[in-house]
């Protein structure tokens, strides 16, 4: 006999299906557990509009809950204080951290009643992504016997040596204190009453106290939806050979890099390259290029819509994206997915996500042997480009079997079936990682 489906009361303060980042993960995750369970989405009341537009019906399949009295407060200062948008993530989540309280005061005001009675079989706390946020919910809802289930948690991966120049023009003040978070007492609180916490990235697994990590389950926060992916890279291996960067135009995210370490087979030649995104440092990647003699070989797409990025990425053989300090990388899963094979810096989110099999990657360290390193690979691949029709293959297999939102929600939903004692063994991440398991030992 099938059991029922499990009743589940998502909270995802962040949650738009218009917007991009964690309020996409957010809406994502809510909208793949709908599918495997019955769920009622709390989210904030800025993302109240996007949702109606989206097909949801207010109080039946949600709720929006207006903290904006705190919530709006903050946004302002935050953007004072980081000198606009666009960087010092480190200080937008530490002030904006600071109205979420508020958010879960008035989400137990509305729902602490229904949790007592029974009426949820979980609780499950998706956004906020940072584990630098405590939830005052977590002992409320554990008191009641109802699991509460944290995550995924990610984050607040340390800038690598050498990178301290690119810090500073991150206006990433902030995290050189960062670590001070875990001296809140609400963290320890937190973890505790959490019946089982999901950790997106080997860091952050690594961040959590051992004791707490026997109920810790990988899970990457980042995911596909095969339907968005219906183009797929012809991969002609003729030169020249296409790279694209996808990302924004900042420091930690490389592009600087990339053309330095490209230089050569850009004026020989062997590669061209498209660059999808914008930010604050175009002009100096422009005059880069330029300064560079490598016009004719690179185009700066800018800021475009979904489809024409598609369109882009599609013509590509690799997607180099050699960012040192990417909590999640779901530009590298959206390569996969498309059949480009990504280039990365094995550091956080990107190199936790592909294999030997599915990617090309270069290790983290100073920025010359990055520069160096990054060179070599694209030596070795404009020299076998027939390497790469297999590579893609795989790569695109990876994403479709492990990394779509439906592959996501049902291991969700087995952590679920855990913490409700529809079943008695924790069960296996998707994708099992060995540096995941490393973390935990």
């Amino acid at each position: 006999m099938t059991e029922p489906r499990l009743k589940v009361l998502a909270i995802a303060e962040a949650a738009n299906p218009e917007w991009v980042s964690v309020p996409l993960v957010g809406w994502s995750m809510a909208r793949a557990l709908a599918g495997v369970a019955d769920v009622h989405l709390v989210t904030q009341v800025r993302n109240r509009e996007a949702i109606l537009r989206a097909g949801l019906v207010e109080g039946r399949d949600f709720t929006a809950i207006d903290s904006e009295a705190v919530a709006e407060r903050m946004h302002r200062l935050s953007t004072i204080l980081r000198m606009g948008e666009g960087r010092g993530w480190t200080m937008k989540t530490a002030l904006e951290g600071l109205a979420y309280p508020y958010f879960e005061h008035l989400v137990w005001k509305r729902f602490g009643a229904e949790i007592a009675a029974g009426a949820y079989d979980v609780v499950h706390r998706i956004t906020p992504l940072s584990p630098t946020i405590p939830s005052g919910l977590a002992p409320k809802v554990a008191a009641t016997g109802t699991p509460f289930v944290l995550g995924p948690l990610n984050g607040g991966v340390p800038w690598p040596r050498g990178f301290d120049a690119e810090r500073r023009r991150e206006r990433e003040w902030l995290s050189y204190v960062r670590s001070a978070y875990k001296l809140r007492p609400g963290r320890l609180r937190t973890l505790g009453a959490a019946a089982a916490i999901f950790a997106g990235s080997r860091y952050t697994a690594s961040e959590i106290p051992a004791r707490f990590r026997h109920k810790t389950v990988w899970l990457p926060e980042n995911a596909i939806d095969p339907a968005r992916f219906d183009r797929i890279a012809a991969q002609a291996t003729a030169l020249p050979l296409r790279g694209c960067f996808l990302g924004r135009l900042v420091p930690y995210k490389g592009c600087d890099m990339l053309i330095e370490a490209a230089t050569e087979l850009l004026r020989g030649g062997r590669l061209v390259l498209d660059i999808v995104g914008d930010g604050p440092m175009r002009a100096d990647l422009e005059q880069q290029v330029a300064e560079a003699g490598l016009r004719e070989a690179v185009t700066f797409h800018g800021q475009v819509p979904h489809q024409e990025v598609k369109t882009i990425l599609s013509r590509a053989n690799l997607l180099t994206f050699p960012s040192i300090r990417e909590f999640g990388g779901g530009v590298v899963l959206e390569a996969m997915a498309t059949g480009v094979v990504p280039l990365v810096v094995d550091y956080a989110g990107p190199g936790e996500l592909v294999t030997s099999d599915t990617a090309i990657t270069v290790p983290i360290g100073p920025r010359d042997q990055i520069v160096a390193d990054l060179r070599a690979a694209l030596e070795e691949v404009a020299a076998r480009p027939e390497r790469l029709g297999p590579m893609a293959k795989a790569a695109r297999r990876r994403a479709q079997t492990l990394f779509t939102w439906d592959a996501k929600a049902r291991q969700v939903a087995e952590v679920y079936d855990k913490v409700t004692g529809r079943r008695a063994d924790w069960p296996d991440p998707i994708g099992r990682s060995d540096k995941f398991e490393q973390s935990k030992q």
